[in-house]
């Protein structure tokens, strides 16, 4: 094909133009018309469905939020009512034995704590499933999820767990309180804070120790009750028992007499008798019912109150080792003196043996 031919086919052939783009069709009345009216249909057959679940949400919601003001408020009450029994004895003979205030707020401002966080976690969770449901949710799934993430909460913080378990039971049986001194086997000392996790505990030389309540296997209360001051008196097995039980009593009957101990103490001092007999020695038992917590110091006042009659009456009060003997044998004068040496006579064998070799004389 020639050159001429091919440039006239290539100009035969039609080239676009910028004037031959598509426009967007435009929407008529009549389909406007005919999408208004498939949506207002659709809207009127389903507003009543909307309309009921909105207005079953609703009624959800106002009675949760209702009902979980009125159980806190309950609570509150009932927790505000045990402070003020609380209050009200304390002060009395009956609430200086009974009732320690600091105690009782801090148990009832816990356990009113707990109660309110359970009642507010069973009525929201409620609400919130009741609500789901309403929207035709599908709970079977959740509820699974719920359960296994449950399980291993569980057991990754089972020691938080088993800490706010043993907290909250040790509260509601009121195993120990604020200002009580107790053996917690881990720590022991007087009791400053009760949480659902920790106590804190106020030991002998002021150090705070901090328990873990998962921790704590057995407590023993030493305020609970009554407390019992127990004082051994050590004295010569030739005493007289009957003097030295008089002296006692009468240490007994003046200190029961006197403030505050005749407050403190919650029986008489007794003389239980012969607690050890031994060869030089032997000890007399006395005790008394205390004020709980104020057995250490009724102790310290009768040994106190003991030494100084025993003084008095010419008791002397022994330890618990042999008596020196007063009349000692003479001492021996070569008691010091080391034993003689057989290398000190140049005759002994063991001299002879120990001599040093002459030198071979040299011949010349």
């Amino acid at each position: 094909m020639s050159l001429p031919a091919v440039l006239l086919a290539a100009g035969s052939s039609p080239s676009p133009t910028p004037s031959e783009t598509t426009t967007p069709a435009v929407p008529s009345l009549e389909d406007a018309h005919e999408s208004a009216t498939q949506a207002a249909g659709w809207v009127e057959q389903n507003w009543s469905t909307w309309l009921a679940i909105g207005l079953q949400v609703l009624l959800i919601v106002v009675i949760a939020a209702v009902l979980r003001v009125a159980v806190r408020r309950a609570i509150t009450k009932l927790i505000d009512r045990m402070n003020r029994t609380a209050q009200a004895v304390d002060g009395t003979a009956l609430g200086g034995l009974l009732v320690n205030v600091e105690r009782r707020r801090q148990r009832s401002q816990a356990i009113g704590s707990v109660l309110r966080s359970v009642a507010s976690f069973l009525i929201v969770g409620t609400g919130a499933l009741m609500i789901l449901s309403a929207f035709d949710i599908n709970l079977a799934p959740l509820l699974a999820s719920a359960g296994v993430a449950g399980v291993a909460i569980g057991f990754g913080a089972r020691n938080l767990v088993t800490d706010f378990l043993s907290g909250v039971f040790m509260i509601l049986e009121d195993q120990y309180g604020v200002g009580d001194s107790i053996d917690a086997g881990v720590a022991s000392g007087e009791v400053i804070e009760v949480g659902l996790r920790v106590t804190k505990l106020r030991g002998d030389n002021g150090e705070i120790w901090y328990v873990r309540n998962g921790e704590v296997k057995r407590i023993g209360n030493l305020s609970q009750g009554w407390s019992t001051a127990g004082v051994d008196v050590t004295v010569r097995s030739s005493e007289d028992l009957d003097k030295v039980r008089h002296t006692i009593g009468e240490v007994a009957e003046r200190m029961s007499k006197e403030e505050p101990w005749n407050e403190l103490l919650w029986g008489p001092i007794e003389v239980l008798g012969l607690d050890s007999v031994l060869l030089d020695s032997m000890v007399v038992r006395v005790a008394a019912k205390t004020m709980p917590g104020k057995s250490l110091t009724v102790e310290r006042e009768l040994r106190w109150r003991i030494k100084l009659a025993f003084d008095a009456a010419d008791i002397p009060i022994v330890g618990r080792a042999p008596l020196m003997v007063e009349e000692q044998a003479a001492a021996d004068p070569t008691a010091g003196m080391a034993a003689p040496s057989a290398y000190s006579n140049s005759t002994s064998p063991q001299s002879q043996a120990a001599t040093p070799l002459a030198p071979p004389s040299v011949t010349k």
